[in-house]
């Protein structure tokens, strides 16, 4: 990724305190080559992204078909994550998207967008939002209503 969407990433994440921290875990794409499938590649990518979901986290994917919600609606989720004191895996998928099997085991389905967003948005645009639901909690001046 370039430095910018390195920057951006970092500068959100820096400012959430420890008790509500998130930590990016980049996956590399699988290799695409003339006789691969999307299944062939979904299914590869979800044994890549199950080995790397903490156990017993809960499961939230980002998916073109998921909830739109508003900043002070994901405070209200995020406020309930922390209550719950498990581990939260927010899972962006690859350009084919996710397996049907990561969907089905997803506790929420977020939809940044109606837009395509680029994966180096996507990263800045959730540590941006989790940024902001947090200040919203703390009623932090960050967030105006």
């Amino acid at each position: 990724m370039p430095k910018w969407v390195q920057n951006g990433y970092t500068e959100y994440a820096k400012r959430l305190p420890k008790s509500c921290s998130i930590k990016l875990v980049e996956l590399a794409m699988a290799t695409r080559g003339k006789t691969g499938s999307v299944a062939k590649y979904q299914q590869n990518e979800l044994k890549r992204i199950e080995n790397t979901i903490p156990k017993r986290a809960k499961i939230i994917v980002l998916d073109e078909q998921g909830q739109q919600t508003t900043s002070l609606q994901l405070a209200k989720k995020l406020a309930d994550w922390l209550a719950s004191g498990q581990d939260i895996a927010l899972i962006v998928g690859g350009p084919d998207g996710l397996h049907t099997s990561l969907l089905q085991k997803a506790e929420w389905a977020w939809g940044l967008s109606k837009l395509t967003l680029p994966h180096s948005m996507v990263r800045i645009i959730v540590a941006e939002q989790l940024y902001r639901s947090w200040s919203v909690l703390q009623k932090h001046p960050y967030h105006r209503e």
